[in-house]
């Protein structure tokens, strides 16, 4: 009998920590590493003075408990559609594991939690910008994908809104400079988001969403468009305003663009989905190198 008792808490145990997991896989934890990376860039350029780290660990937390909150309801709206693709079908809500009802309030929670903590603990200003990102996201990026290929287009907005975030949280105001590291973030995700998009093609095709144009069946224009914006991205990372002009600045994002523009430029002669895959992984690390060697600048 209590052996009996024994294995019945520990399934139970098991069963709980199975159920605290898919939780966590909703909030997409890979993309909030991202989100708070470009926060925490946003929040130290806009700081004057000694960096005050209880006012990032606060911008930090109440952007991961929005940014959470997008992710959870973004899949309780695509839970359909995600069951159809091979790379989704196993998420929580497609699988089953979860239900809708669970999702959906989950998402609710972790969202109104993140707009109250950072408008208690931040300012109203990042409190607000992250609430329109969220919604941004979820009522206009999120419905979009499934009819017109320029939700990549809008969707990069609230893609790039951390920075302003993060932005607020130190100065509680954004200026030019909070402006011109919002446009690189926001060139950044063409490449990457489009490349993702050639990778999972039929993927997304299966499902019904219109990441690409129609007209474009051997992804000549989506591979030109990677280069175009590609090509802007890193000139724009160039310029003064970026990083003050510094030669160690300079020289580190000069290298790591030419990594970038090395594997977009192999992308735009051939369509292969290995070449795709090496764009995104080449934009993953061109960013936080840039972004890294800003803030260096900085001091």
């Amino acid at each position: 009998m209590a052996t009996t008792y024994v294995t019945a808490n520990w399934g139970s145990v098991q069963m709980l920590k199975s159920k605290v997991q898919d939780y966590y896989i909703l909030t997409k934890p890979e993309v909030n590493l991202l989100i708070l990376m470009t926060t925490s860039a946003g929040y130290y350029l806009a700081s004057r003075g000694p960096l005050h780290v209880g006012g990032l660990l606060n911008t930090l937390v109440g952007t991961l408990l929005v940014a959470s909150g997008t992710a959870t309801l973004n899949q309780w709206l695509e839970r359909v559609w995600d069951g159809q693709m091979r790379r989704t079908a196993s998420r929580p809500l497609p699988s089953g594991r979860l239900t809708a009802h669970e999702a959906f309030w989950f998402g609710i929670l972790l969202s109104l939690a993140g707009g109250l903590y950072l408008a208690v603990a931040v300012n109203g200003l990042a409190a607000l910008l992250a609430v329109s990102t969220l919604l941004s996201y979820l009522l206009i990026y999120t419905p979009l994908k499934r009819k017109t290929p320029l939700c990549t287009l809008l969707g990069a907005f609230p893609g790039a809104m951390p920075t302003l975030i993060g932005w607020a949280g130190a100065s509680a105001s954004i200026n030019r400079n909070a402006w011109f590291l919002f446009a690189l973030l926001f060139l950044w995700q063409f490449p990457h988001f489009l490349a993702i998009a050639l990778m999972y093609r039929e993927d997304y095709a299966r499902a019904g969403y219109r990441m690409l144009p129609r007209f474009d069946a051997d992804s000549r224009f989506t591979r030109a468009e990677i280069l175009g914006f590609s090509v802007i991205l890193v000139l724009a990372t160039l310029l003064p305003l970026a990083g003050r002009g510094g030669l160690i600045y300079l020289s580190a994002v000069s290298l790591a663009g030419c990594y970038f523009l090395y594997h977009v430029a192999k992308l735009t002669k051939s369509a292969s989905t290995v070449l795709a895959r090496r764009v995104v992984h080449a934009s993953v690390l061109y960013l936080p190198t840039v972004l890294a060697m800003m803030m260096v600048s900085k001091a």
